[in-house]
């Protein structure tokens, strides 16, 4: 497709441009003009990274470049883009680089790597190291949380003229570009990359630890997984096995689960072929089918985290469209089951909040598959591996996975969600198998057609048609007959067009729209008679197309009758309303966009006919001009629209002489009240001028006149339209627009005899030959247009000016009148004048020898503005007008930005719902791709190139500001809407406004109204979507606003008295909060970049503008950025100091100090030490009254106390030498020999000096457990680290100031006072900013304040007051984490105090504190080497439960144990250990709560017991050993064979109660254990639950009744939690082993139970389940036996789990199965026998009944499995159960409920349903289901 000549222009190959630019008419003078930019970007940026100039050069040439790419796509050549993108890469990785800026070059890094086809890895490589820690710095900030870092959160966006710019997938929070950057560099990572990644992040995973989470998804989001199948030894197959077997073996869905599972669909996308996946397909299929959370039996619990951690369904449909194909068809296999088991629930009268899941599954699945289908057949091959040829899909794939598909698609069209997602997944699949899709489609839509009293079918059909459109028109080899049944749908269509539905009109103006841009509406019926090779279809084609004309004339009758009925009711008429409710403007779109699409699309001859008919319509009638008016004059001009000669030629004369007429009459000029005639002509007649301007010139003169004649009208209706109607005439003649969007290049009308327009359907456009026909002004349309602004707009200047000088009076309405015509002028030939005063954008129109009208309007309006801001302020009407035509004056270049987005967008979404992804490369039809054409001429108006900011601008915005602080308050904001506008357009114009807005606030000026103070107010707050002016990103920006505003508290305009005042700075502080994202102060370039940035002005292919900078500029560069950090440090000091000057003045209001206070706080960073007179004054505030200021003073103190910390050194050991043991070859995980000497042992801790310093402290927890990292880094000896325990003259000023104030005992009881206040009663927590305070405290002056806190302390500890213990607490946590450097001789004082007064507290705990004081202490643990802290440790393992203080008091102490031991994770193992032989007597507790919190700390204790692959046993106690102990001890309860009762009278009373009432009780803390550990641990220890199982069934209920007592309802509770776990494959045989031997047990309840158990069990495993032939028979033979059981609540319950099984597909219904049910069914019932009255009837059926009956429950169970169809076998079945209506009880019960159940499901599809029986069981059916009547 590349010409050479073409090629000779450029001087280089563009990587991929735009392809539309080169459809603009203009297209021949592109090329110059974008190698002029792209040399001028590649000099100035280059000269800007030499000159280390990062703002504003490189900042505004990056901004340059990214226009660049939305206006020329990829325009430069390949070394060019490599160079571009090196050199970004180095500017995002630039370590102390403002966040702002990072996320700017990172955006536009994404850019430019986006197509990665454009770029192999021979072409670049990029290291993937400085990236993560870049990722790592802001994701992972260690400052963040203390207020030294403050990063942009939420939507705030950056200016961006375009759409395309951000695309929708990037939140544009920092976190979503930093992902979106990493995996657009992915591929380019260096093959070594994989292995030292995996060396980086193992270490991290330690499963108990945060670190897994943020290691898995390290490893989700940077695995290169696209590496060449000859590297994939350096790739995937490193870690493939070990990830996947973790994610096999894990079992509760984790959090990092998601992440994994997303790594390994990306896996399986990128390598279809070079991976078996086929021995985890069952586990997969499983897992995603408990991902969906579907509810199942009756007693279901839902696990909270198996929701919150569901998987992505994003993710989960790339990885399945990635399984499929292949040799192996057992993906396929398995996608079938998924479906087949879950097609029910997408039946319309399901409804759940697993809904939105399913049919989002339903949605993205065809469109991953036909995505990897266009990559196997369509896409160009690129550098990524292909797909081998033995795993592409055949077409039996397709098949097959189209059939899978179809049942639920079919089913989901009608669901309460809305029928989208159904259309979008049959718009897919109709690409690959339209013969399988469209025709139950059409079935379903045919009848929706007829009736009535169903719209929503309508709706829902129709919309599913719509986007089967272009697969049902195309025809093709595989459908043929689709086109066939396009006019029928046509015509049956029509009645939709109905004035009463509202939204069955819209979606059948869709819907007609749709075909009608398919197919040529022309009359080809001859054909048949001239021509004899047309095929059968294409014969009935043609006859068909004989209806079109009749189709287009009924469809005009409906919209005429549909705006009679819309003409509005007298009432609105008195009204005086312009607009027309929202409903009416949709009707009114969709009516006249659906007429002129068909109009295109007609042959001459229909087309002729039709416009007789409007021309009749419109010409005979005279309509009100709002709603039926607009509707009659849209169609009129969707005629002239497509051919204007013979519309015009009809509609202008007539109206023309019509207005003549009437005006004239000489009073008509003014008349309030005009004629309803000549409004409607008018109205008419500015629409049909809306079409070519060169088909207008003819009627120029006569349209002038009326101008002329209406213009001057009085009523403001009337000259309106006539300003309507200038403008529509000048815009017609002075744009570029296109002129037909016929769906075939050059419309319908050949001559030539062959063309046959069938042939044409649906065919897409051809983007090589669109051959667009283009209105281009051309010089008498251009004259014709100056013609009238002298004739029309001059007068009108005049006027105004001569007003505005005071020389003539004008009314106010003529004033009004006079703006309005400027304002049509300025719209309508706004693009033929040139902006202000500079030089046009290049392709020039304009004429620049005329005077230029834009400069003659804004000198008027300016003069004009001032005068009526003097002497008629309250002319808000005229003012509104004036802040319009700035507006336009200032950005309107002919479109308007607010319509081109919603053009874009509605583009975005038609495109969408008829695109072809299956061929891809753009096939879209004709009329769409002109119109992207269209879009992108605009959009190059648009994008203003070089906003320059010049005097006019300045003097404007002025204008507008003055405007913006005027007395009204509607002024005012449409004057602040533009205001906003305007400063996101103009370089660099804020600052020179930013201090003419500060005026107003001023302090010493008296003049300043209230409005004005609002008004500017508002200026600074800004809008919701723009940039707020008190919150720039540049330091001289903000040195000059916050104190402003600060200072503005003084002003004599501020009251705040007013609540709207009072408002406005509330929301100001908030924004600026919620905006403020810390402010470089370092803008320094290394040199890496300068190297990359020397190629780029070197490169060739356009020459770089500037030249390479000179020797002497180099060191000038040097110095500005210099000269540019120290500005920046100094402006910091100052702004800092500003603040404080005003918080020291005693008269600021309360208000200000606090948003002063805030202000300052934003002003605490990580690279620069707050100023010491800031440091003072937070110090100082900690005792300020008010608790605001007190609260920020906190975070803020906390936050100084970082920046005031010193360094300790850290020095690498190897863990291999520190216990003398090689380091072992394979990965090998948990507790092993090399890390043993981490673990806690009371006979090696340190308990003197010498033992603290030799004792390698690790604390950070999960170090050691997977495996070691690299360098282990641990802390230097003491005499390496900076000194502790400095004096008052060793520190600096600042440390000073805090040991000051810390030392003085007046401050310190003042503080702990506040401390200890209640903030919120009953809502306060443990506060970690208080925490934090105090950890740096001890931290940074090591006991220094001890001595003073003392005494407060064990006060504080004896106070019972919630407050009081929650400020001991905090400041006991601050202490024990502050300590971590102290000296050994420290810390053991230290512990000699705290233990005793940990003991007091922990004796005094309350209800409201307990969870303060297991914060505290688990606060105390989070990272630390438990060795450090054997006090604590040893300390709280005293004798937990000792009955001391009643049994609240024993379960506090247990949590609080609890709190510390779970931070050290696996490092306590003897901890463990001791904890569980205390509490194993123990576990008999009688109180519940005690019980409870045991519970809780034995999943605690048995926590790191996990079953993971390549893990060592664990040393920590293990749950096998304990179930094994425990299970003797329930030994009473599991022989005796009664009833379980729960007689234990909850006291202790004296003497041991008998075994069996402690086992009892022993059973109830069991329990407790078993319900907690199901949600946190990892696996689930399923032989040893199996064991506990037959008791557990013993107990539970069949009843949901909450009147049982704890032990019942938690034993059903751990049924149903167990049922739902995941088992291995290996495991299913015990289970099913173990369900078989209770099944045979005596209780009934445990029979019953084992069914819902069972139920729940196979389909939260289905597929592993199924996997296995011998577990699926062992199922159906297990409820086959319960279907006989004697009991009749459990036959019942078999029948229903065996109709279960059945419709999820478990089980087939064969023909053995129903024979067995039938032979049942006939066992023979012993004759009753009479009995005498008052004998005992005899309750025990007899074992013939309970046969029979499970026969006839079997037969109902086979009928209630497909509720929502009628199977072959159905009808005979419901026979062979009719016979048994009248058979003794229960089985007439059975037959009853079933029959009545069978009514109830198939009752909606009757119809349908009915076809399946004969006549004869149709008699017999109705009999069966009509209940027989009363009166009989």
């Amino acid at each position: 497709r590349e010409c050479p000549q073409r090629r000779g222009t450029r001087g280089f190959v563009p990587q991929k441009d735009i392809v539309y630019n080169k459809l603009l008419p203009y297209a021949d003078n592109l090329d110059a003009e974008s190698n002029e930019i792209l040399s001028k970007i590649k000099g100035n940026l280059g000269r800007a990274v030499e000159l280390r100039e990062l703002w504003p050069g490189v900042l505004f040439w990056t901004r340059k470049l990214s226009t660049y790419l939305r206006l020329y796509g990829r325009k430069f050549s390949k070394e060019d883009h490599v160079l571009f993108v090196r050199l970004l890469y180095e500017l995002v990785t630039i370590p102390k680089l403002e966040i702002s800026m990072m996320q700017g070059f990172a955006r536009l890094l994404v850019n430019l790597l986006k197509k990665k086809d454009l770029l192999s890895r021979d072409d670049l490589e990029l290291p993937w190291r400085p990236l993560y820690e870049l990722y790592d710095r802001i994701l992972y900030s260690k400052t963040e949380h203390l207020g030294l870092n403050w990063f942009p959160r939420g939507v705030f966006q950056t200016f961006s003229l375009h759409p395309l710019s951000l695309s929708p997938r990037f939140s544009s929070s920092v976190e979503g570009v930093l992902k979106a950057l990493v995996k657009t560099c992915r591929p380019y990572f260096p093959e070594s990359a994989t292995q030292e990644m995996l060396d980086e992040w193992r270490p991290l995973l330690c499963p108990f630890d945060v670190t897994m989470q943020r290691a898995i998804s390290y490893f989700e989001l940077f695995l290169p997984t696209t590496l060449p199948p000859e590297l994939q030894h350096k790739g995937f197959k490193l870690w493939f096995d070990e990830l996947i077997s973790l994610w096999v073996s894990v079992q509760n869905l984790p959090v990092w689960e998601v992440h994994l599972v997303n790594l390994f669909a990306r896996l399986a996308n990128d390598n279809i072929g070079y991976i078996d996946w086929d021995p985890y397909i069952p586990k997969i299929f499983t897992r995603i089918l408990r991902s969906l959370n579907l509810p199942v039996g009756t007693s279901q619990m839902l696990v909270s985290r198996y929701l919150t951690n569901a998987y992505d369904i994003n993710h989960i449909v790339i990885w399945v469209a990635a399984l499929l194909g292949g040799p192996s068809k057992q993906a396929q296999a398995q996608l079938s089951g998924l479906f087949n088991s879950i097609t029910s629930f997408f039946h319309p009268s399901n409804h759940g909040r697993w809904l939105m899941k399913l049919m989002k599954l339903l949605q993205r699945l065809p469109m991953s598959v036909v995505k990897r289908l266009h990559r196997e057949r369509y896409r160009q091959p690129t550098w990524l591996t292909p797909i081998p040829e033995s795993h592409r899909f055949t077409e039996q794939d397709i098949t097959d996975f189209v059939e899978s598909m179809k049942q639920p698609v079919l089913l989901a069209m009608f669901s309460k969600t809305g029928s989208l997602d159904a259309a979008q997944a049959l718009q897919n699949l109709a690409l690959m198998r339209p013969e399988l899709v469209i025709p139950p489609v059409l079935e379903k839509t045919y009848p929706a057609m007829e009736t009535l009293t169903e719209p929503h079918q309508l709706t829902a059909t129709l919309s599913c048609m719509i986007g089967v459109a272009r697969s049902l028109v195309a025809g093709g080899e595989r459908f043929p007959e689709g086109p066939t049944h396009m006019l029928p749908l046509l015509m049956r269509a029509l009645p939709g067009v109905d004035p009463n539905d509202f939204s069955k009109c819209m979606i059948t103006f869709q819907f007609i729209a749709t075909f009608a841009t398919l197919v040529p509406l022309v009359d080809c019926s001859s054909a048949v008679h001239d021509r004899n090779d047309l095929t059968q279809v294409e014969r009935e084609m043609c006859s068909a197309s004989a209806e079109f004309e009749d189709f287009v004339l009924q469809f005009m009758d409906r919209c005429f009758a549909l705006i009679d009925s819309s003409t509005p009711e007298q009432t609105r008429e008195e009204i005086e309303n312009e607009k027309m409710t929202h409903l009416e403007s949709l009707v009114e779109l969709g009516l006249s966009s659906t007429f002129s699409t068909i109009l295109t699309q007609c042959s001459r001859e229909i087309f002729q006919i039709a416009l007789q008919k409007v021309f009749n319509f419109a010409t005979t009638n005279i309509f009100e001009t709002r709603v039926a008016g607009r509707m009659v004059a849209d169609m009129c001009r969707a005629a002239t629209k497509c051919h204007p000669e013979e519309s015009l030629k009809l509609f202008v004369p007539h109206c023309c002489t019509t207005i003549t007429m009437i005006t004239a009459n000489e009073d008509v000029q003014d008349e309030e009240e005009l004629d309803k005639e000549l409004l409607w002509n008018l109205q008419l007649l500015s629409e049909v001028t809306r079409v070519d301007g060169d088909k207008l010139l003819p009627y120029s003169t006569q349209l002038v006149q009326i101008l002329q004649l209406t213009l001057h009208l009085k009523c403001k209706q009337g000259y309106s339209l006539a300003c309507n109607l200038l403008y529509h005439v000048q815009r017609s003649s002075s744009l570029i627009y296109p002129i037909e969007y016929y769906s075939v290049p050059g419309g319908f009308h050949k001559a030539d005899k062959d063309y046959l327009p069938i042939k044409d359907w649906g065919r897409p456009g051809d983007l090589w030959n669109l051959d667009i026909c283009w209105h281009v002004p051309n010089t008498e349309e251009r004259a014709f247009v100056f013609y009238t602004l002298d004739l029309l707009l001059q007068p009108e200047l005049q006027k105004l000016k001569s007003y505005a000088e005071g020389e003539q009076d004008m009314s106010r309405d003529d004033v009004l009148q006079s703006l309005s015509i400027v304002q049509h002028c300025l719209l309508g030939a706004g693009s033929l004048m040139p902006p202000l005063s500079g030089e046009p954008v290049i392709h020039s129109m304009y004429n620049l020898s005329r005077e230029n009208y834009r400069e003659v309007i804004c000198r008027v309006m300016r003069k004009l503005l001032q005068h009526i801001l003097e002497h008629s302020e309250d002319d808000t009407k005229s003012l509104f007008s004036i802040i319009k035509i700035i507006s336009d004056l200032l950005h309107f270049k002919g479109s308007h930005k607010h319509e081109f987005d919603s053009r874009w967008k509605s583009f975005s979404l038609v495109k969408k719902s008829m695109e072809n992804r299956l061929h891809g490369s753009k096939q879209h039809i004709r009329a769409l791709l002109v119109d992207r054409v269209m879009l992108q001429h605009e959009l190059r108006n648009l994008t203003v190139e070089g906003c320059e900011y010049r005097q006019v601008h300045q003097e404007l915005l002025t204008d507008l500001l003055r405007l913006s602080t005027s007395t009204y308050s509607q002024v005012r904001s449409r004057a602040q809407d533009v205001l906003f506008t305007a400063l996101g357009t103009y370089n660099f114009c804020c600052r020179d406004l930013i201090p003419r807005v500060l005026e107003f606030l001023e302090p010493s000026r008296t003049d300043v109204t209230q409005q004005q103070f609002k008004g500017a107010m508002y200026c600074l707050l800004g809008n919701h979507s723009g940039l707020c002016l008190a919150n720039l990103q540049y330091w001289d920006c903000i040195a000059l606003t916050w104190p402003a505003i600060v200072r503005s508290g003084f002003s004599s305009a501020m009251s705040l008295e007013k609540p709207s005042i009072v408002r406005l700075f509330d929301d100001l502080a908030d924004k600026v909060h919620r905006q403020y994202e810390t402010i470089g102060i370092d803008f320094s370039i290394p040199e890496s970049c300068r190297a990359v940035a020397l190629q780029l002005m070197n490169s060739g292919g356009p020459q770089a503008s500037e030249s390479v900078a000179s020797e002497q500029e180099e060191p000038r560069g040097m110095q500005r950025q210099e000269q540019k950090n120290a500005d920046s440090v100094r402006l910091y000091g100052k702004l800092v100091q500003d603040l404080l000057d005003c918080l020291n003045d005693r008269n600021l209001p309360w208000k200000f100090e606090h948003i002063s206070t805030g202000f300052l706080s934003l002003m605490l960073r990580d690279d620069h030490p707050l100023p010491s007179s800031a440091v003072l004054f937070f110090v100082e505030s900690l005792n300020h009254d008010s608790l605001l200021v007190r609260k920020v003073a906190i975070a803020a103190v906390a936050g100084i106390m970082k920046q005031l910390k010193r360094p300790h050194k850290k020095v690498p050991v190897s863990p291999y030498d520190l216990c003398s043991i090689p380091e072992p070859d394979e990965v090998c995980v948990g507790d092993r020999p090399d890390n043993q000497w981490l673990l806690y042992d009371s006979t090696r801790l340190p308990h003197s000096q010498q033992d603290w310093e030799d004792c390698h402290f690790v604390e950070k927890t999960h170090w050691g457990y997977y495996s070691w990292p690299q360098k282990l880094m641990v802390y230097a000896p003491p005499k390496d680290q900076p000194k502790q325990g400095l004096t008052r003259d060793e520190m600096n000023e600042r440390e000073q100031i805090v040991y000051d104030h810390f030392s003085d005992p007046a401050f310190i009881d003042k503080l702990i006072k506040f401390l200890s206040l209640e903030d919120r009663k009953g809502k306060d927590k443990f506060s970690p900013r208080r925490f934090c305070l105090f950890k740096g405290l001890f931290r940074n002056f090591g006991d220094a304040f001890l001595p003073l806190l003392w005494p407060h302390m064990e006060r504080l500890v004896v106070d019972t007051h919630e407050s009081a213990q929650r400020c001991v607490a905090e400041i006991i946590s601050g202490l024990i984490r502050g300590s971590k450097h102290w000296s050994y001789s420290k810390v053991e004082k230290l512990w000699a105090m705290l233990c005793p007064l940990l003991r007091r507290a922990l004796s005094n705990i309350t209800v409201e504190t307990y969870a303060d004081w297991g914060t505290c202490i688990a606060t105390a643990c989070e990272s630390r080497d438990p060795r450090k802290l054997h006090w604590l440790f040893e300390m709280l393992m005293e004798s937990p439960v000792n009955g001391e203080g009643g049994s609240f008091v024993d379960a506090c102490r247990l949590y609080v144990l609890q709190g510390g031991l779970a931070q050290q994770e696996w490092r306590v193992p003897e901890l463990l250990h001791r904890l569980l032989q205390y509490l194993e007597p123990k576990l008999t507790q009688v109180y519940k709560n005690v019980r409870e919190r045991i519970g809780s700390v034995l999943t605690y204790i048995f926590m790191i017991d996990v079953n993971l692959p390549n893990t060592q046993p664990t040393l920590s106690p293990r749950i096998s050993e304990f179930t094994e102990r425990i299970l003797v001890r329930l030994k009473p309860l599991l022989d005796g064979d009664e009833e379980i009762q729960n007689h234990v009278i909850e006291e202790n009373g004296a003497g041991e109660q008998d075994e069996r009432t402690q086992a009892i009780k022993l059973l109830k803390t069991v329990l407790k254990w078993l319900m907690t550990s199901a949600g946190r641990s990892f696996s689930s220890a399923v032989p040893q639950q199996l064991q506990l199982l037959p008791l557990l069934f013993k107990i539970a209920p069949v009843e949901n009744d909450d009147s049982y007592d704890e032990l019942k309802r938690d034993a059903k509770t751990c049924l149903s939690l167990m049922s739902q776990g995941l088992l291995y494959p290996e495991q299913i045989s015990e289970v099913l082993r173990t369900l078989k031997k209770i099944a045979g047990s005596n209780s009934w309840h445990a029979r019953h139970s084992v069914l819902t158990y069972l139920q729940i069990m196979v389909f939260y495993n289905l597929f592993t389940f199924m996997s296995n032939q011998k577990s699926v028979s062992d199922v159906r033979g297990l409820v086959m036996s319960l279907l006989e059981d004697e009991q009749l609540e459990v036959r019942e319950m078999a029948a229903t789990t065996l109709s279960g099984f059945l419709q999820c597909n478990f089980l087939m219904m064969d023909t053995a199965m129903q024979a067995h049910f039938e032979a049942l069914c006939k066992t023979r019932l012993p004759k009753r026998r009479r009995r005498e009255l008052g004998s005992v009837v005899d309750t025990i059926p007899s074992a013939d009944l309970v046969r029979r009956h499970a026969g006839v429950l079997g037969l109902s169970a086979c009928i209630l499995s497909s509720p929502y169809d009628v199977p072959a076998w159905m009808p005979q079945l419901l026979m062979n159960l009719s016979v048994h209506l009248n058979d003794t009880q229960p089985i007439e019960m059975t037959v009853k409920k079933t029959l009545s159940n069978f009514r109830r499901t198939h009752h909606d599809n009757w119809q349908e349903h009915k076809q399946q029986f004969t006549d004869d069981q149709l008699l017999v059916l109705t009999d069966l289901l009509v209940s027989p009547c009363y009166y009989a």
